[in-house]
C-alpha cells in the first residue's frame, strides 16, 4: 500500500524533507535530485515525449500563450532544463528583449545550450546555473518568470516562490507548470501508469528505472492545486489562479506582482 503523502509531509521537520516517498536530510535532497537529472539529461526530451504521449508539448504551448510575452520583454525560464520554453521565448522577445535559461543542474543546462546553439538561438539568450530558493538576480528584473516541472524538486518551495516574486518587475507575471492531482476518475489508471509503466520506460529507454520511480513519487508529494495556490498567495503573489490541464494531471498556476 502506498504511503499517504499528506501524512508523510506532516512527519517532516525543518531538518528533513522528502525525496520521493523517502525522508531525507534537507542538505541531502539537492544532491539526490542532481543525481537524478545528471542521469536522465541526455534522454530527457525523448522520455518526456514517451511519458506524456507528446502532451507535454501542448501543456508548454498553453503556458507560453498564457505568459503573453512580447517584444522587448525580459524573461526568466527557471528550471528550464533543455531549453524548449526558453527557445520559444527568445523568438518572441526579439533583439530588444532577453531570455535567461536557468537551472540548478549543470548536465541539463549543457544539453539545453547545445540544442539552442544547434537551433541558432544565442544572441538574446543567456544561461545561468542557479538555485531557485535564492535567485542571484536583482529585484524587479523580469517581466515574466516561468517554471515548468521544476518546483516539485525544490526543497524549500516557499523560499523559491518568494525569490521568484522578488525578481519580478511590478506588474510581472509568474507561471508555474507542474504535475498535480487528477480527477478521481483518472486516478486508478494514472497510478498504474506512474508506478508500473513509467519506471519500465525509464529502464528500457534511459537505462534508469530508479530515477523515473522518483519522478512518479515526487509528483505525489507535490502540493495539490489549491495548496499551491495558497502558497503563492502567502508568498505575496496577487490575482492568483490555476488552470487544470488533461483532467488535472497537470496544472498551470499564475500569479502577479502588484
Amino acid at each position: 500500500m502506498l504511503d499517504n503523502p499528506s501524512e508523510t509531509r506532516q512527519k517532516m521537520n525543518k531538518v528533513s524533507t522528502h525525496f520521493g516517498y523517502e525522508t531525507v536530510a534537507v542538505e541531502d535532497k539537492a544532491r539526490r535530485v542532481r543525481g537524478v537529472f545528471d542521469s536522465v539529461a541526455v534522454k530527457y526530451d525523448i522520455m518526456n515525449d514517451l511519458m506524456s504521449g507528446g502532451l507535454h508539448r501542448l501543456w508548454k504551448h498553453f503556458t507560453i500563450e498564457q505568459a503573453g510575452v512580447r517584444k522587448g520583454h525580459v524573461v526568466l525560464d527557471l528550471a528550464g532544463g533543455t531549453g524548449d520554453l526558453a527557445g520559444k521565448f527568445a523568438g518572441k522577445v526579439g533583439s530588444d528583449g532577453h531570455v535567461t535559461l536557468a537551472d540548478i543542474n549543470h548536465a541539463m543546462l549543457s544539453e539545453g545550450r547545445s540544442r539552442l546553439i544547434d537551433r541558432g538561438i544565442a544572441g538574446n539568450l543567456s544561461i545561468a546555473q542557479v538555485n531557485a530558493e535564492n535567485l542571484p538576480f536583482a529585484e524587479n528584473s523580469f517581466d515574466v518568470v516561468t517554471m515548468a516541472f521544476g518546483l516539485r524538486n525544490v526543497t524549500d518551495k516557499e523560499a523559491a516562490l518568494r525569490s521568484i516574486l522578488a525578481t519580478l518587475k511590478p506588474g510581472g507575471k509568474a507561471l508555474i507548470l507542474e504535475f498535480s492531482i487528477p480527477a478521481d476518475v483518472l486516478r486508478p489508471a494514472y497510478d498504474l501508469y506512474s508506478f508500473k509503466v513509467l519506471p519500465t520506460l525509464g529502464k528500457l529507454v534511459a537505462d534508469d528505472a530508479a530515477s523515473y520511480q522518483y519522478l512518479a513519487e515526487s509528483i505525489r508529494m507535490h502540493p495539490d492545486q489549491e495548496t499551491l495556490l495558497g502558497m503563492m498567495k502567502d508568498a505575496g503573489f496577487e490575482r492568483c489562479r490555476f488552470h487544470n490541464l488533461t483532467g488535472g494531471v497537470v496544472a498551470l498556476h499564475v500569479g502577479y506582482k502588484i
